[in-house]
């Protein structure tokens, strides 16, 4: 009923800057919350960076000072704007979104199919 579509991952020099984006499309009636969670090689998925409904932004402190997530809200779209990268930044990036559908009072949970940020030399 959703999709989320990602972009923006890459190869990135440490100490360099990329900025990833969400856009999400299909039967949706109000967005809850949009967020970004990533996993390294060897390590479970970790939650980095979340915008509420009330448009309140919270990070990790792995991440914060260096990400900035923001949304879009007239398309859907999260972006988060990653600065002063580093190996431990490499990871996938994951899109995940908490809405409401069209005559649906549940909220319903999406994820993206994830985009690969590596950092190296």
């Amino acid at each position: 009923q959703v999709q989320l579509v990602e972009s923006g991952g890459g190869l990135v020099q440490p100490g360099g800057s990329l900025r990833l984006s969400c856009a999400a499309s299909g039967d949706i009636f109000s967005i809850f919350e949009m967020a970004w969670y990533r996993q390294r090689p060897g390590k479970q998925r970790e939650w980095i960076a979340q915008v509420t409904s009330e448009g309140r932004r919270d990070y990790a402190d792995s991440v914060k000072g260096r990400f900035t997530i923001s949304r879009i809200y007239a398309n859907n779209t999260v972006n988060l704007q990653m600065f002063s990268l580093n190996s431990e930044d490499t990871a996938v990036y994951y899109c995940h979104v908490e809405l409401r559908h069209h005559y649906d009072p549940d909220v319903r949970r999406y994820w993206g199919q994830g985009t690969q940020v590596t950092v190296s030399s």
